[in-house]
């Protein structure tokens, strides 16, 4: 019995790969490195990985049954330091080989004999094994092992696997390497004539890639995602054409807008209504018109807004149709030597259009020396609204 499992330790890489045409059984090479991925693990780790592994094959070797042979159990790989050392070089070390074992032992072999055609005779294996397990001269034919065969000797495979984690986790720290002349040598290689205009990575470079890997992780992500819920992947595209088409439609709507707004003519001159868009000149005349037949109440009226639009014209303010006295008052800065004067005719205005004062005619020559010193730029001129007319 001894013999046939080592016969079955022997043979057990060779099997597996005829069976299910995995990937090799262990990855100390650099390309087989770089191939897989596999989870970052300590020596500790990677040890009792592997005693969970053992306990796994042992359970499977008694039940054979999909349950207990679930290769799913086996879990990652792992990437393991070659030396107890904070920095030191990883291997990947796959399960590849187990997985496909664990599958294969969910038939007893009892039931894989059933499966194969009656009379058909066991395929052979060419295989070098002499007495005490050492090579043999010339190669035999022997029966391929079986099932149960393949497990005990994983199992040893396994508990040898264990000691050696033993052996390098108890070793002492493997040394840094010196790279001093090698690093000289690469700094002289790049200070030399073809390396002169050689550009380091850029921070949105790193960036930029980052954000690549980001993606490229998600996308595989999602990829996996989609083996086992099926609507994702129509969803997604849907949802990805949902997203198109709304910035098409909002793109256009501005478009649509921008060129409404084209099409209303530009004008220069003040809008309907505002103060400027009649000229001060027929306000003022006006006032006085009112003055003449005595209507001292309208003739102020006038008198402000002849104010307004001579001030307006000189673009001391934009026009407005809506702005109320109390703001076009606000417009002017208080540093302005005209605020003064528009105050005091503002608030004359104000008491006889809209407070009710009664307004006599000195009230009317008083707002027409202060529109006077607005309208010609000549100052504040005249006393305060009110001095000396009828209260």
């Amino acid at each position: 019995m001894r013999a046939r499992v080592q016969l079955a330790g022997a043979a057990l890489a060779a099997i597996v790969a005829a069976t299910s045409c995995v990937l090799p059984v262990r990855a100390d090479t650099p390309a087989a490195q770089a191939a897989g991925h596999g989870r970052e693990a300590s020596l500790a780790e990677y040890r009792q990985h592997l005693v969970e592994l053992n306990v796994i094959v042992e359970a499977c070797a008694k039940a054979r049954d999909t349950k207990t042979c679930d290769a799913a159990l086996v879990g990652e790989d792992d990437r393991v330091p070659l030396a107890n050392a904070p920095n030191a070089e990883r291997r990947l070390v796959r399960y590849d080989w187990l997985r496909t074992l664990l599958a294969k032992a969910q038939l007893t072999d009892e039931d894989k004999a059933k499966v194969n055609d009656k009379g058909q005779a066991k395929k052979l294996i060419k295989i070098g094994i002499g007495q005490n397990g050492t090579p043999a001269e010339e190669p035999t034919l022997l029966p391929r092992p079986t099932t149960s065969e393949l497990l005990q000797a994983a199992q040893v495979r396994l508990t040898q696997e264990i000691a050696q984690a033993d052996v390098a986790a108890s070793g002492p720290a493997a040394a840094a390497p010196d790279y001093t002349q090698e690093r000289e040598m690469l700094r002289q290689v790049l200070a030399g004539r073809d390396f002169r205009n050689l550009q380091t990575r850029s921070a949105s470079d790193a960036f930029w890639e980052k954000v690549n890997e980001w993606l490229n992780r998600l996308l595989k992500s999602a990829e996996k995602l989609h083996i086992h819920v099926r609507w994702l992947g129509p969803v997604i595209v849907a949802g990805f054409i949902l997203i198109v088409s709304l910035g098409l439609a909002w793109g256009l709507l501005q478009m649509e807008r921008r060129w409404r707004v084209r099409l209303v003519p530009e004008s220069d001159g003040p809008a309907d209504g505002a103060a400027s868009a009649r000229d001060w000149q027929l306000w003022l005349a006006d006032a006085r018109a009112a003055a003449a037949a005595g209507k001292w109440r309208d003739a102020i009226h006038f008198v402000y807004w002849a104010t307004i639009s001579r001030l307006e014209s000189k673009r001391l303010w934009p026009a407005d149709r809506a702005r109320t006295p109390r703001e076009y008052l606000a417009l002017v800065a208080d540093e302005d030597p005209r605020r003064a004067g528009l105050a005091r005719l503002t608030g004359s205005f104000e008491r006889v259009w809209y407070g009710g004062r009664a307004a006599e005619q000195n009230d009317y020559h008083i707002a027409e020396e202060l529109a006077d010193g607005l309208i010609t730029g000549s100052g504040t001129a005249g006393t305060e609204p009110g001095e000396g007319g009828a209260r």
